[in-house]
């Protein structure tokens, strides 16, 4: 058995594609035309305002063929005037006195030139502590969530969570241990800098230098006796960087910078105050200087600023330089936007998959069911060139694509029992998913059915939502991650730490649930959890915790309050702005879910947690299914008919020499493994058994199951949620050795591949047909697809051993079939 299931596994298992790169000198840099020097504005100057600002200047070569690169530290630096500003290696500028000069930078025999102003000297503005001391605290780690940013502070110093609250941390300073935290007589005796460059004991480490900047302006800030600044001073308002894209070649460097706009309309380099994080740090990282270094993939990758509260994103495109002369002509929108992506890169894509790679492919993806050995026979043999289209249709109008659909929303909709009480509920808010799903009931409909729901669950089922979703809080936050595609829990009790959501947005969110009533239903046999929902009326509010502010309803980036009538039920308005087709994030945040469910990665990833900090890698592909789902009434089976339908999807998910390692741009099929309930269902149909479930009819499949809590072991150790929280990552698809384990070892599997009426004993006792034939239709069952030559010889070779006992054999072969990752992914 352990000989034959190495020499099969090796021929039948799924490789890995290759990790070859293209020669890096396909993309060479033509000559340089002219140098570029940035940040200027619209005059061509930069203009430096106080003496304690600091400005990253960017030197770009532009080359003949129009590409740009980062020569900064490459150039030499000259002033027409000395003693008005330095500028370091790095291409920093330092103000040192007030003035106008001339600023040359030259490389390679180029030179460009700007004007620079310094002023601020003659009458030194006081430093300003919410927009110059904080971010030191942010940029230096001490308020991060980690250190005494953190709820109840760190060892007796707290600081609000990334300064979002200046004026507390400003009155902490201030007034705990005056003494020892700040000493305005000496203030380089000041424990706050003492412990921060490592001449006190500190658990957080050395975070500066005494020659530091940061280190200095805390200084300056203390002799200055400590400002504060008042409530009529500049504000930052919002960040940009500077470049904010740019094409790369890998194994490259670029510099940016990041510029706040106050609220007064003046700008500063913040850039070496700003933090950065990368999206993917496999494909670049960032300094804490903002130079970024790109690696050795090819791609988008963007580098997220953050300053004050604001955001801001560098993309950077990094093409392979591939030739994709023959990359396929696009077939609809889906393909026009994935294609001209590819060209940019230039990334060829692999070869359209066969037929029986897409039979199983969509069958899986769509349905959740594997194609029987029939259908794989008749589908290759259809020389019809729409066999694909009508495959799709077929699969979409089946009972099959409801079943696999509602256990997808099932989970993500939370609907559990939690005692047999809760059954009725939870069976009929699954059926009614179901139901919609087959009969292709709009999404917006569905939406709003379920979150303006009323009444009780065993005539309404949508309000079994209530039930688990029970709180506002989770009410709001579910719809947000659910239906939105945003992340928004940290609102509720601080400033999103990356993107704009304040704890406003949240409880604006909140005052749509807050008229949310409950009831116990009269002779509910004693089950307290389903109750009635109503709408409770009267004013329709939430208070800001922390403000106190009273807040109307509030769309996310809505830009005003909904006036809403005492009498009238808010959660309609919320549904009304949601289902909006100019709402940005409804029809993303769905089309981007879906967009996942068939590649195995959303154009945003994760795929609930779209933010400007976390771009779409293909934004023309996001905007383009999302139009079509709006136009279409948002119609589910058309989104997934478009999908299905390009060529895209319909590529081979072998690499080819160039796109191993293309992670986001879907250049090929993305293989994953089959889903708990999927993966479970086809080992029965493939080992010719089934598996009874206790409370449902005979026949019942995995994948039809209302609540896990009906499921066997195999479910849980493949990862089946529980259906706790609205996050499908609560559905584990990672592989581990309990999974290994069970499927060579474990008791169900060893006796259902044995099963007296099993697929292995009906092969075994056929005495009418050769054993060639019993094997290829063995692998129609298992792979969807004909063995191959070197297959077909292993496995008949290995039946011939024991040709007086055959069924020892079939069983192996068959046990060692569905140990292969052929048989448990999707490809």
């Amino acid at each position: 058995m352990a000989r034959l299931l190495k020499s099969v596994a090796i021929c039948l298992s799924f490789l890995p594609g290759s990790l070859l790169f293209a020669d890096p000198g396909l993309l060479r840099s033509a000559d340089i035309v002219r140098l570029e020097v940035t940040p200027a504005d619209d005059q061509q100057v930069i203009a430096i305002r106080t003496t304690d600002a600091r400005q990253q200047i960017i030197v770009s070569a532009v080359h003949s063929d129009g590409s740009v690169t980062d020569v900064t530290r490459e150039s030499v630096f000259s002033m027409s005037q000395e003693g008005i500003i330095r500028v370091d290696s790095t291409g920093l500028a330092i103000p040192m006195a007030d003035g106008e000069i001339q600023l040359t930078a030259t490389h390679a025999e180029k030179s460009a030139s700007v004007r620079v102003t310094v002023s601020g000297f003659a009458h030194p503005l006081p430093i300003n502590f919410r927009n110059q001391v904080v971010p030191v605290f942010t940029k230096l780690g001490c308020n991060g969530g980690g250190c005494h940013g953190k709820s109840g502070g760190q060892n007796g110093f707290k600081l609000s969570l990334l300064g979002f609250y200046p004026e507390d941390d400003f009155e902490f300073l201030r007034k705990e241990s005056r003494g020892r935290r700040i000493f305005p007589g000496v203030p380089s005796e000041s424990l706050l800098l003492r412990k921060a460059i490592g001449r006190s004991p500190h658990g957080g480490g050395r975070r500066m230098e005494q020659d530091s900047y940061e280190y200095g302006l805390l200084v300056r800030w203390i002799e200055q006796g400590m400002p504060y600044g008042s409530d009529s001073d500049p504000f930052v308002t919002q960040i940009r960087c500077v470049p904010d894209g740019r094409i790369m070649k890998r194994n490259s460097q670029q510099q940016i910078a990041v510029i706040a706009t106050y609220s007064d309309g003046t700008t500063e380099d913040v850039t070496r105050m700003a933090l950065f994080e990368p999206n993917d740090a496999e494909m670049a990282e960032c300094s804490v200087t903002g130079l970024v270094t790109t690696h050795d993939l090819s791609g988008e990758v963007a580098i997220m600023a953050r300053f004050q509260g604001q955001v801001a994103t560098f993309r950077a495109t990094l093409p392979l330089g591939a030739d994709t002369s023959r990359m396929p002509e696009p077939g609809n929108l889906v393909d026009a936007a994935v294609f001209n992506k590819l060209k940019l890169l230039g990334i060829p894509t692999s070869e359209p998959c066969d037929d029986a790679t897409f039979l199983r492919r969509v069958s899986l993806d769509v349905a959740g069911i594997m194609p029987t050995e029939a259908e794989v026979r008749e589908f290759t043999a259809d020389p019809a060139a729409d066999k694909r289209d009508r495959l799709i249709d077929r699969l979409l109008d089946s009972p099959a694509y409801a079943d696999h659909f509602a256990n997808k929303w099932n989970f993500v909709l939370r609907n559990k029992k939690e005692s047999g009480e809760d059954t009725p509920a939870t069976m009929l808010f699954h059926r009614w998913l179901w139901n919609n799903f087959y009969d292709n009931k709009p999404y917006n409909e569905i939406v709003r059915e379920i979150i303006s729901a009323s009444g009780d669950p065993m005539i309404n089922p949508a309000v079994t939502w209530y039930r688990d979703v029970d709180s506002v809080e989770e009410q709001v936050e579910d719809t947000a991650q659910l239906f939105l595609g945003i992340r928004i829990q940290c609102a509720r009790c601080h400033h999103h730490p990356f993107e704009k959501w304040s704890q406003d947005d949240y409880y604006g969110m909140a005052a749509f649930y807050n008229r949310v009533g409950k009831k116990v239903i009269p002779n509910a046999s004693g089950n307290m959890r389903d109750r009635r929902v109503f709408h409770n009326e009267g004013a329709a509010t939430a208070s800001n915790p922390r403000s106190g502010k009273s807040l109307k309803p509030t769309g996310l980036g809505a830009p005003q309050p909904y006036d809403v009538s005492p009498e009238q039920d808010p959660r309609v308005r919320l549904a009304d702005w949601m289902s909006d087709p100019q709402n940005p994030f409804f029809a993303k945040a769905l089309v981007n879910r879906y967009w996942k469910h068939f590649f195995n990665r959303g154009i945003v990833e994760p795929e609930d947690d779209m933010r400007a900090t976390n771009p779409p890698a293909n934004p023309e592909l996001l905007d383009a299914l999302a139009n079509r789902f709006i136009e279409s009434g948002f119609d589910l089976k058309d989104l997934v008919r478009t999908i299905c339908r390009s060529k895209t999807y319909q590529l081979s998910s072998l690499p080819n020499e160039f796109n191993g390692n293309d992670k986001q741009n879907f250049s090929r099929y993305y293989p994953r493994r089959l889903s708990a309930e999927v993966l479970y269902d086809a080992f029965h149909q493939v080992t010719g058994t089934s598996q009874s479930f206790g409370g449902m009819p005979t026949g019942t499949r995995a994948i039809q199951l209302a609540d896990a809590s009906n499921g066997p072991y195999f479910l849980q150790v493949f990862g089946q949620p529980k259906g706790d929280t609205a996050c499908e990552c609560e559905r584990s698809m990672d592989a581990n050795l309990a999974q290994s384990l069970h499927l060579l070892n474990g008791k169900e599997i060893q006796e259902k591949i044995a099963a007296e009426t099993g697929r292995a004993a009906v092969l075994a006792k056929d005495s009418e047909r050769s054993t060639e034939e019993k094997m290829s239709e063995l692998y129609r069952w298992v792979f969807g697809r004909e063995p191959n030559a070197s297959e077909m010889e292993t496995a008949v070779s290995y039946l011939k051993r024991n040709a007086e006992n055959p069924r020892p054999g079939y069983e192996d072969i068959l046990w060692a079939l569905i140990n292969t990752k052929e048989f448990q992914f999707n490809h």
